[in-house]
């Protein structure tokens, strides 16, 4: 097994920052931006928690579809267990053309696309965003029994806003 080798690090230190830290790749490098009172200390422990973060998110990001579907008959398993094979999909994919909407679904043919913007949101958000298709393959419209099949999630209304929230700071308006 090969290590996966440490990237180099360029370290910026600002006298305008005063508490926060930022990191991103360029190219190969990662630029860590930390503030300029940071003891050596500090820096090293701010460096080795950032390139955490950034593998975390690279990690999210190179998610394949099989993963997707996997998470998306964990899904049923856990909430819609009760109705049988109608949740079950023909297919779940990420996409890439889906700029208005977070996912959608076509109950004629069972296939279920996500749009790739959700790959870097926090896991609980892909999972509602899973868990409404879902549901579609078993209620096409928004009716009330469908919201009763998505409610059954804990976090749907935190993940709502969550997105609501992403859609208003992106000025792009996104149908739910």
């Amino acid at each position: 097994m090969v290590a996966a080798r440490k990237p180099v690090v360029e370290v910026r230190r600002s006298q305008r920052r005063r508490r926060t830290v930022s990191a991103y790749r360029d190219g190969e490098r990662v630029v860590v931006l930390i503030p300029d009172q940071f003891s050596r200390a500090e820096e090293s422990e701010w460096v080795d928690r950032m390139l955490a973060r950034l593998a975390a998110r690279e990690g999210r990001l190179s998610r394949s579809d099989t993963e997707l579907l996997d998470r998306a008959l964990r899904l049923i398993s856990l909430y819609l267990s009760d109705q049988g094979g109608d949740a079950l999909p023909a297919s779940v994919r990420w996409v890439t053309n889906q700029n208005g909407r977070w996912g959608s679904c076509t109950p004629a043919d069972r296939t279920i696309r996500i749009s790739h913007r959700l790959q870097d949101m926090p896991d609980w958000v892909l999972d509602y965003v899973l868990l409404h298709e879902l549901a579609h393959l078993i209620v096409p419209s928004h009716n009330a029994r469908f919201w009763e099949l998505v409610g059954r999630y804990a976090k749907t209304e935190r993940a709502r806003g969550y997105l609501e929230g992403v859609a208003a700071a992106s000025a792009v308006p996104v149908a739910g």
